[in-house]
């Protein structure tokens, strides 16, 4: 088993795997370690769908075009979930405040479900496995997703996690400086030497993908991540937490 220090400050996006299977006792592990995530109010608003069914992740590739959800032995996807507090208050005979239509109601599950994924990191990091988080799961096609994960009014996938024993281990990709993530007691008082260490920052990752292993680009910082804002804007995420229940009006 890895320290926690190795399995935070080492970790990286693993997306090609070894056809090797993850034993059941790191799987548990790994659920033990999901389950015992940190929760608003203990409320635990979010479930996890394993999935090891090859044709299944094969259908989800064919959607997505991302290869690790194939690859991989399994495939985590989080959702939040108010479906289960729902069904037990019907038994006992309990009003259900509609949350779900408050911004906040999707924060929290939304919140749940990614500090449960980010404890599935931790530990299948820990275990000596590789993972990559997969966003586009919960973008790509929301309402055909759902379909396909027979996901009832109340849940929404917020990420899936590609987990497996990995076959590369790619360079640790740079992160942003302290004094860029960091404020004390306010938010940052000389935004102009923040921008200056951004803009240090984005020639670091534009110098990092150039050289890295495993395949290089021209890509810098900014205008990727701006590129990735600009696709997203076409996504109708609001349409589809409507058609899953979430009629968010404050």
């Amino acid at each position: 088993m890895e320290s926690v220090k190795k399995s935070l400050l080492e970790r990286t996006s693993v997306r090609r795997y070894e056809r090797e299977a993850i034993p059941e006792e790191t799987m548990e592990f790994i659920f033990d370690a999901i389950r015992n995530t940190p929760t608003s109010y203990n409320g635990q608003q979010f479930s996890v769908i394993d999935i090891d069914n090859q044709k299944l992740k094969e259908e989800l590739y064919e959607l997505t075009n991302q290869k690790q959800l194939k690859t991989c032995n399994r495939l985590l996807i989080f959702c939040s979930d108010y479906n289960k507090i729902t069904r037990l208050a019907e038994r006992k005979g309990f009003d259900v405040p509609p949350f779900t239509n408050t911004m906040d109601g999707v924060i929290i599950g939304i919140v749940d479900a990614s500090l449960a994924m980010m404890s599935a990191v931790v530990a299948a990091q820990a275990a000596g496995l590789g993972s990559n988080c997969v966003g586009y799961l919960r973008t790509v096609d929301p309402a055909k997703v759902a379909e396909m994960l027979h996901l009832p009014k109340g849940v929404f996938v917020v990420c899936g996690l590609a987990l497996g024993v990995p076959r590369e281990h790619p360079d640790l990709k740079p992160k942003q400086q302290k004094e860029t993530v960091f404020f004390k007691n306010r938010y940052c008082s000389d935004e102009e030497k923040m921008v200056d260490e951004l803009e240090k920052y984005d020639t670091v990752v534009k110098e990092y993908n150039a050289t890295r292993a495993g395949g290089t680009s021209t890509n810098d910082w900014c205008d990727h991540i701006l590129d990735y804002y600009r696709h997203a804007m076409n996504y109708r995420i609001l349409d589809y937490l409507k058609a899953q229940g979430y009629d968010i009006s404050k």
